[in-house]
């Protein structure tokens, strides 16, 4: 291996570092995949996908406590934890083995090991099969090492009382009383799994809303939800220590006022964001600057050392499976010369949320649109309104779309309610195209469907709405 030369080198498999690497053979670029753990990094094996396992598992227990609704009997419903847990290992191994049949599919060389900078294009690597480092050289080398739970010197895990997700995915025993600590979307979506299997859940948000980078109106309808269905919510909290014993974990509360107050529960989660895996990879001495946390890049994922690119969670928010994707499609396209690219707008980001009842959003919230000094006009339209909802069984929830009052131009979606993880990618569409609210006015959608309410939600922005 110390002989071999490549096109491009990339440090890590996960979503960005693998569709990178995929992209560059695509293009005819010698590639070389390294990857220490894992094919298919945190989303594949421990984030996106085995939560969604768990969660669809709830999504099915919550719809057989509410199956005399529908005309159906459903008696003595329980689960199995292990089972349920089983499943979602299952489903996270499959797509890893998909990742790699890719990856040979596309004629990309794959190390298990793990690489480290050395300065000149060079990359030493530690293999799990050699006692001695070996090395290559790549022309270009792409840092996609992703990104680890963040934790705090008085908030510890110790993986059997207190969990990051890795833990949560995994777990030995089903909480009695839960804490999650965070009330982003990882923590809303273990809190809204816990509680439908039965835990008491209490949440806790240092931030003034749940849901922080969310729509305001979008976070007090969630709010509502939760605690509907049971949850404990601290907002403008924070938790300054836990402490663990054999029967659970005492938690000490502090309100913005000075107030506070012990939580006993059985388990806790740390969910208070994360950090990206930037140590012993060699940037400092290959010359990379990194800035709390991430590698500083520029507009096409380029570091300032010659050659060297970062993509994904390790450079820095928003921290997304998909924004890592194009990030790594658009840095190897970069790098290949093609005509035309256009650098990433984070504005286009869809955000999503898959809790009961699921959030999703792109663009503007309502209030940056306005800080942002513009004249704006708001559409909103309620899931009582539209009829595929009702024989759901789901009417509630809103689509709220906000518009510049002067241009049309489209700013921004926020959704709350059944399916809206899959009803953004409409708005993510409009976005990029660059859609006004004339486009959007002039679609015709589907009936019956609850796309029908990204229609109506754009009606009412300009007094037009129709069903309600």
């Amino acid at each position: 291996m110390s002989d071999q030369s490549f096109d491009i080198a990339v440090l890590g498999g996960g979503p960005g570092g693998y569709v990178a690497a995929i992209r560059a053979a695509q293009l005819g670029l010698n590639t070389v995949l390294i990857e220490r753990e894992h094919l298919g990094g945190i989303c594949l094996n421990w984030g996106c996908i085995p939560t969604k396992a768990l969660l669809r598992t709830s999504e099915v227990l919550q719809l057989l406590n509410h199956a005399d609704e529908f005309g159906l009997s459903a008696d003595n419903i329980g689960f199995d934890l292990e089972k349920i847990v089983k499943r979602s290992r299952k489903v996270a191994r499959k797509l890893t083995g998909g990742v790699g049949y890719l990856l040979k599919k596309n004629k990309v060389t794959v190390i298990d090991g793990e690489g480290s900078l050395m300065g000149g294009g060079r990359i030493s690597i530690k293999s799990k099969s050699e006692d001695q480092p070996s090395e290559i050289k790549a022309d270009n080398i792409i840092v996609a090492t992703g990104a680890r739970a963040r934790t705090l010197d008085n908030l510890k895990p110790d993986g059997k009382r207190v969990w990051t997700y890795k833990h949560a995915l995994m777990p030995d025993v089903m909480p009695e009383k839960l804490l999650v600590i965070g009330s982003g979307a990882i923590g809303i979506e273990f809190a809204s799994f816990y509680a439908t299997l039965g835990a008491e859940v209490t949440i806790v948000e240092v931030m003034d809303r749940i849901l922080p980078v969310e729509d305001a109106e979008i976070s007090d309808i969630a709010r509502k939800a939760f605690e509907k269905q049971g949850m404990t919510v601290h907002t403008g909290t924070t938790v300054e220590s836990l402490d663990v014993s054999g029967d659970g974990v005492s938690a000490m509360l502090k309100s913005k006022s000075g107030d506070t107050t012990q939580l006993d529960v059985s388990h806790a989660i740390l969910a208070i964001g994360i950090t990206g895996n930037i140590e012993n990879i060699g940037l400092e001495e290959a010359g990379v600057k990194t800035d709390r946390g991430h590698i500083i890049i520029d507009e096409w994922c380029r570091t300032g050392a010659p050659g060297i690119h970062a993509i994904g969670d390790v450079a820095g928010p928003p921290w997304l499976a998909h924004k890592a994707s194009h990030e790594g499609v658009l840095c190897v396209e970069k790098i290949a010369g093609i005509e035309g690219l256009h650098p990433l707008n984070t504005s286009n980001i869809p955000g999503c949320t898959y809790a009961t009842p699921q959030v999703a959003s792109i663009g503007l919230t309502e209030e940056a649109a306005k800080k942002d000094g513009r004249e704006i006009r708001v559409g909103r339209f309620p899931y009582q309104g539209n009829g595929k909802a009702i024989a759901l069984g789901e009417p509630d929830g809103l689509v709220k779309t906000i518009f510049d009052a002067e241009t049309g131009e489209f700013l921004g979606a926020h959704m709350i309610g059944a399916e809206v993880t899959e009803l953004i990618q409409g708005y993510s569409i409009a976005k990029t195209l660059e859609t006004t609210e004339a486009e959007l006015m002039h679609t015709i959608f589907p009936h019956p469907t609850l796309s029908e309410m990204m229609h109506e939600s754009v009606l009412d922005a300009y007094g037009r709405v129709i069903h309600f």
